[in-house]
C-alpha cells in the first residue's frame, strides 16, 4: 500500500517555491497546476492522435522502415537516423529537425529497428502516449538535464549495445530495458541536485532518506507513467513488475555516489575474467555499466558536441549557485560561478569520473574501434580543456599582478592553440 502511494506521486514532484524559483519564465503566482499540465498534455496528445499517420492505421510493411515517423520528421531527421548507431550523431540538430521531439522519435525508431514493437507485440497508441508523457516530464527550462540530454543518453546506449561483446549476448528484453532506463533516467529532474534538495528539506529527499534522491524519484516517476499509459497492461503481472523493477535498478545505477562501488565491482570482473554474459545477472550489471557510461559520456563526443555539454551542465550548476546565495545558502561545490571555471570543473569531471570508468569500458569492450574513438575525443578534450585553463587562470594573473603566473599544462605553444 505504501508503494502504491508512492507509485502515484509522480507529477507535481516539488513545492511552488522550487517551480517559482527555477521556472524563470513564469511570473509569480503563475506556477501550473497538475490538472491544467493534465489537461495540457492530454490535447497535445489530442492533436497528436489527429495528425499521425501512425494512428490512423498507415503502418510500416517492412521491419526497417523509418515511416514511424509522421511526414514532418522524414527527410533529414530520417537520413540522420539511419546514422544513429554513428559516434559521432548530433543530437542538437536532431532536436531541431524534430521539432523538439528528439527522445519520442528517436525511441520510436529504435524500438522499431531492434523488433522490440513485435517482440513485446506493444499497442502504437500506449507507446505513443508513454514517450510523449516521458518527454514532456523533462524540464525544458533546465540548461542540462532536460529530454535532449535523455534522447542523447539514449543514443549512446544503443550505440553501446551494438559492441561487439554485447549485441551477441543481450535477449530483446535487455535492449528493452537499456532503451527505456536511458530514456527515463533523469524523468522530471528539478535542474538542483541532492545536496540542495536535502539541505533546503525538500519533501523527495524527506521521502527517500537522503538517499539516491533523485534517481528514486526518476524511477518511481518512470513505473507510473507506465502504469498510467498501460503499455505493458497486457503483459503478465509478474513479468511487468520485474521490468519495473529492472528499471528501477538500472536508473538508481546512475547515482555518481555509487561510481566507486560499480567501478571495483566492474575491475574485479575484468581482473579475474569471470564476466559470463550467458547469466542475466551479469547482463544486468553491464547494462548498469552500460547506462552510467552513457550518462556521463559528453567529453567523450567530438569537441564541438562535448563542449556545448560542459557548459550547459555547468550553467546549470551556476543557476543552483546563485539560488543558494540568494536564499543564503551555502554554496554547493562547482557550483559558484565568481570561483569554478567551466575548464577546471571539466577537467576535475574527466579526471576523477569519466576517465576511470571508460578505461575500464575499453578493456571489457576490447577490442572495439568505438572506444578507441571515444578514449581519443576524451583525452584530446581533457587537453583542450586544460588549455583553457591556463589562459583563463593567465587572464585573472594579469588583473592580479601579484599573483603567480601559471604554467601551461600542455606547454607554451599548445596554449597558443585553443580549439
Amino acid at each position: 500500500g505504501h508503494a502504491g502511494v508512492l507509485l502515484a506521486e509522480r507529477r507535481g514532484s516539488y513545492p511552488p517555491i522550487d517551480l517559482r524559483i527555477l521556472k524563470t519564465n513564469s511570473q509569480p503566482g503563475e506556477v501550473e497546476s497538475g490538472t491544467r499540465r493534465k489537461l495540457k498534455r492530454l490535447l497535445s496528445f489530442q492533436r497528436y492522435c489527429h495528425a499521425s499517420r501512425l494512428l490512423r492505421g498507415l503502418m510500416p510493411h517492412t521491419p526497417g522502415s523509418l515511416h514511424l515517423l509522421d511526414d514532418d520528421y522524414l527527410g533529414q531527421a530520417a537520413h540522420m537516423l539511419s546514422k544513429v548507431d554513428t559516434w559521432n550523431f548530433d543530437i542538437f540538430l536532431f532536436d531541431r529537425l524534430t521539432n523538439g521531439n528528439s527522445l519520442v522519435t528517436l525511441m520510436c525508431h529504435l524500438f522499431n529497428v531492434c523488433g522490440l514493437i513485435h517482440h513485446f507485440q506493444l499497442d502504437m497508441v500506449k507507446l505513443h502516449r508513454f514517450l510523449g508523457m516521458v518527454q514532456e516530464d523533462y524540464h525544458s527550462h533546465n540548461p542540462y538535464h532536460n529530454a535532449v540530454h535523455a534522447a542523447d543518453v539514449t543514443q549512446a546506449m544503443y550505440c553501446y549495445i551494438k559492441e561487439t561483446k554485447l549485441a551477441e549476448q543481450l535477449t530483446p528484453l535487455d535492449v528493452f530495458l537499456g532503451l527505456m532506463a536511458a530514456a527515463a533516467h533523469d524523468v522530471d529532474h528539478p535542474g538542483v541536485n541532492q545536496p540542495f534538495l536535502i539541505k533546503t528539506r525538500h519533501h523527495l529527499a524527506t521521502l527517500y532518506q537522503n538517499t539516491s534522491v533523485l534517481e528514486s524519484h526518476h524511477w518511481r516517476s518512470t513505473v507510473g507513467m507506465l502504469r498510467e499509459s498501460g503499455l505493458l497492461s497486457h503483459l503478465p503481472a509478474d513479468m511487468s513488475q520485474d521490468i519495473e523493477q529492472q528499471l528501477g535498478s538500472l536508473i538508481l545505477a546512475t547515482d555518481i555516489n555509487r561510481q566507486n562501488e560499480f567501478l571495483i565491482t566492474l575491475r574485479e570482473h575484468l581482473d579475474n575474467q569471470d564476466m559470463d554474459l550467458q547469466l542475466a545477472t551479469h547482463r544486468h550489471f553491464i547494462l548498469q555499466i552500460a547506462l552510467k557510461c552513457a550518462d556521463v559520456c559528453n567529453p567523450c563526443r567530438e569537441w564541438e558536441l562535448s563542449r556545448q555539454w560542459s557548459e550547459r551542465v555547468c550553467e546549470e550548476f551556476y543557476r543552483q549557485g546563485d539560488l543558494e546565495r540568494k536564499f543564503d545558502l551555502e554554496i554547493s561545490p562547482l557550483c559558484d560561478q565568481q570561483t569554478d571555471s567551466v575548464p577546471a570543473i571539466q577537467i576535475g569531471f574527466i579526471s576523477y569520473i569519466v576517465e576511470p570508468l571508460f578505461e575500464e569500458w575499453q578493456r571489457f569492450t576490447e577490442p572495439s574501434m568505438l572506444s578507441q574513438i571515444m578514449m581519443g575525443h576524451l583525452h584530446k578534450n581533457k587537453a583542450c580543456w586544460s588549455r583553457l585553463r591556463y589562459v583563463h587562470t593567465l587572464a585573472e594573473t594579469k588583473t592580479h599582478p601579484h599573483a603567480e603566473e601559471p604554467e601551461p599544462e600542455g606547454g607554451q605553444e599548445e596554449a597558443e592553440d585553443i580549439p
